[in-house]
C-alpha cells in the first residue's frame, strides 16, 4: 500500500478514536460576547476525563496565543450530563459557540436550527469526502468530523491462552463459534475468566441485523424485524446459558459501568465488544497486551455488517454573535498540528490527513494497532452511515430496557420485541 493510500486510510478510518468523547462550547445571547478586557469571548463546553480536560485546556491556550483577541472558556462536565445540559441551554437562547454533538444527536439539533453551516468558514481539504458528508444535512455542512471508527471485538490473548482456548480465525466465524469460544474460555478457567460480558450498543444490534440483510433504521422507523430482534437477544440467552457470560443480574450491573470496570479491564473476562478507538482505554485499564478482532458474522451471511462512524462532530451554534471566531476555533482544533500533537487521539485520530501525517510517530502503539486493524478490514466495511432521525439519542437506553426485561425472564422475547419497536418508532417520530 502507498504511503499516499496508508495516510488516506488512516484520515478514513481511524481518526475516530474517540466516539464518546467532546462537547460542545457556548455563544449566543448567553454568555458570549467580550470579557472585561475587551477580548472576544467563546464557551466551548465538552464531557470526558480529568486527562481530557488538562489536554483541552491546553489546547485552548495555544489557540489563545495564536489568537490573542479571542479567549475561549472552556465548559467541562461528564457524559452522562451532557446532553440534558446542552438541550436546557439551547432551550433558554444560550447554546454555545462550538458545540460538539455525535452522530445519533445531529439530525436532532440541524433540525431545530440550532446550527450553523460551515461550509465556507472551515477547511475541509484534507477530509475524506465520505467521512464528511456524514456532517452534511439537506446539503449544508452543519458537523465536521474529528474521525471514525468502527465498533468491533476486543480480546486478551494471554487470558483466552490460560484457559487452553485459541485465538479463533476472524475471517470466518460464526456466532455459534462466539457462543462456544465464551463457554470453552469461561470452563476452562474453572469460572476464573468469564468468555466475555452482553453488550447492549445499537451498534451491535445494527450488524446483525445487517448480516440479515436489514437496516437499524428505515426513514423516521426501525427497519429491523421482530425476528432478528429476538435472535439477537438469542445469543445472549445462549451466552448466559454456557456460562460464556455473567447471568442477567451480573451483566446488568457490569453494563452499566466505564471499560476500566468491564470484565476486560479487570481481567476477569477474556473479551467484550466496544469501538475500536476504545482499545487503549481496555489495554491501559488492563495493564495487558489486547488485539482487536472482527464480528462474528451469520452463516452464510453476504456482509459482516461493520460500518465506519464517526467518533463525533464540532458544531457551531447559529445564534451565536461571534460565528468566524467560532469557526476559527474549530478549524484549529482539526487542523492545526499543534493542536493535534496536543490532543493526539483523545478525540478521535485527526481526520485531517496533514494533521494525522505530523503526530502519527507520537501515537501510542494501541492507536497504531487501531489504525493497522481498521486498514486491514477496511474493505469489508460499510461506508459511514447518514445521520439518523431525530430521538436516536434515547436508542440505547430503550434497548438496554428492553434486553435486560428478556434476560431477566420478565418479558418474553416476543412481547418485548414488539414492544421495543413500538417505543423506539414513537421516540424517532416524535
Amino acid at each position: 500500500m502507498s504511503s499516499g493510500k496508508k495516510m488516506w486510510s488512516a484520515a478514513l478510518l481511524a481518526t475516530a478514536v474517540l466516539a464518546v468523547t467532546a462537547a460542545c462550547g457556548s455563544g449566543g445571547s448567553g454568555g458570549s460576547g467580550e470579557s472585561a478586557d475587551g477580548k472576544i469571548k467563546l464557551r466551548f463546553s465538552y464531557w470526558g476525563s480529568d486527562a481530557r480536560q488538562k489536554m483541552t485546556e491546553e489546547a485552548i491556550k495555544k489557540f489563545e496565543a495564536k489568537n490573542p483577541t479571542i479567549d475561549v472558556e472552556g465548559e467541562f462536565s461528564d457524559f452522562a450530563s451532557y446532553y440534558e445540559t446542552l438541550s436546557t441551554k439551547v432551550a433558554g437562547n444560550d447554546a454555545p459557540d462550538v458545540i460538539t454533538l455525535e452522530i445519533r444527536g445531529l439530525r436532532e439539533y440541524a433540525d431545530r436550527g440550532t446550527l450553523a453551516d460551515l461550509a465556507s468558514s472551515v477547511n475541509t481539504a484534507d477530509f475524506d469526502a465520505k467521512v464528511l458528508s456524514t456532517g452534511a444535512i439537506d446539503g449544508k455542512q452543519f458537523a465536521i468530523p474529528t474521525g471514525v471508527n468502527a465498533f468491533s471485538l476486543i480480546v486478551n490473548p494471554a487470558l483466552v491462552e490460560q484457559s487452553g482456548q485459541k485465538l479463533p480465525d476472524d475471517s470466518k466465524w460464526t456466532w455459534d463459534d462466539f457462543v462456544q469460544f465464551a463457554g470453552k474460555i469461561t470452563a476452562g478457567s474453572k469460572g476464573k475468566i468469564t468468555g466475555t460480558q452482553l453488550s447492549w450498543n445499537p451498534a451491535y444490534l445494527q450488524i446483525y441485523a445487517a448480516q440479515k440483510g436489514e437496516p437499524f433504521y428505515n426513514g423516521n422507523k426501525l427497519g429491523m424485524s421482530p425476528q432478528t430482534i429476538k435472535d439477537w437477544w438469542g445469543i445472549m440467552q445462549n451466552l448466559i446459558k454456557t456460562k460464556g457470560a455473567p447471568e442477567a443480574a451480573k451483566s446488568s450491573e457490569i453494563g452499566a459501568t466505564s471499560i476500566d470496570q468491564s470484565l476486560l479491564g479487570t481481567n476477569t473476562g477474556a473479551m467484550g465488544m466496544w469501538w475500536s478507538n476504545q482499545l487503549g482505554a481496555a489495554a491501559k485499564a488492563s495493564g495487558q497486551n489486547l488485539e482487536l478482532l472482527r464480528m462474528p458474522k451469520l452463516e452464510g451471511a453476504p456482509t459482516g455488517g461493520m460500518f465506519l462512524q464517526p467518533a463525533m462532530f464540532y458544531t457551531a451554534s447559529s445564534k451565536s454573535e461571534h460565528a468566524a471566531e467560532a469557526a476559527k476555533f474549530i478549524d484549529f482544533m482539526v487542523n492545526d498540528p499543534e493542536a493535534g500533537a496536543i490532543i493526539l487521539s483523545d478525540r478521535g485520530l485527526p481526520a485531517s490527513s496533514k494533521v494525522l501525517a505530523a503526530v502519527k510517530d507520537k501515537l501510542p502503539e494501541t492507536d497504531k494497532k487501531t489504525l493497522d486493524f481498521l486498514d486491514k478490514v477496511k474493505g469489508e466495511l460499510a461506508e459511514p452511515p447518514a445521520a439518523p432521525p431525530k430521538g436516536a439519542s434515547a436508542m440505547e437506553d430503550i434497548l438496554t430496557r428492553y434486553s435486560e426485561e428478556v434476560m431477566f425472564g420478565r418479558m418474553t422475547p416476543d412481547d418485548a420485541a414488539q414492544k421495543f419497536i413500538t417505543e423506539a418508532n414513537a421516540s424517532i417520530a416524535g
